[in-house]
């Protein structure tokens, strides 16, 4: 059991290996996917970095290095990328709607760093700036699924968007609860916290794999 834990543990890392040797073999992909790309390189970096660091205090018994800073830079740079990714969509509708929610991100976001949370917090992740992330992209991705029924689009499972917009929605959807209550959470039981987390890390997996199964997709939508 524990050697599965520990292999949950390191899935932030690893898992992003599947769309990136995917990628590696499907290089060409139509412009919209490039903030996917980016997103998976630059979560690679801070998710390897952040569990290195969570490794080093493990094993010195210390947590003079906190890595929950760089999971608040991950939660940004994760809406960024993929609000991005629904904006260059070519969506028939909702677009204003698209263009606006990063303002609201944004600005929540000023808010709650400027009176509530401290973004350099080192004991906590802020599960504000994650719970909100989480439910704008699930707002993101109802979005989409509402603009192809309108659209009436035929054969939805055969784009690129489908696939990682349906990985997105699995992930937002399975871990907001885990982000608005992990905090309270980890504050009066951690050990219920850390196995909330692998919920977490379960829901990575299965965004990774439907991010390589889009790599797959031919590129008209």
């Amino acid at each position: 059991m524990s050697d599965i834990i520990s292999i949950l543990d390191w899935s932030e890392v690893w898992a992003l290996l599947i769309p990136l040797i995917t990628l590696a073999v499907r290089r060409k992909q139509p412009r919209y996917m490039r903030p996917v790309i980016v997103y998976l390189w630059l979560a690679l970096l801070l998710n390897l970095v952040c569990d290195i660091l969570s490794e080093y205090n493990e094993s010195h018994r210390s947590h003079s290095i906190s890595n929950n800073p760089l999971y608040n830079i991950h939660s940004i740079v994760r809406f960024v990328c993929f609000s991005y990714f629904f904006i260059l969509f070519n969506q028939k509708f909702y677009k204003s709607i698209n263009r606006f929610l990063p303002v609201i991100y944004f600005a929540f976001a000023i808010i709650n760093f400027s009176f509530n949370e401290s973004f350099f917090f080192e004991r906590y992740i802020s599960g504000n700036l994650f719970s909100m992330e989480a439910f704008l992209l699930l707002i993101y991705c109802m979005l989409y699924y509402l603009s192809q029924l309108r659209s009436e689009t035929a054969g939805i499972t055969g784009t690129k968007g489908f696939w990682v917009v349906t990985g997105l929605a699995i992930y937002v959807a399975a871990n907001f609860f885990v982000f608005l209550f992990y905090v309270p959470m980890i504050t009066e039981n951690p050990q219920i916290a850390l196995n909330m987390w692998n919920v977490h890390n379960v829901a990575y997996i299965f965004l990774c794999i439907f991010i390589s199964k889009a790599f797959y997709v031919p590129a008209p939508i």
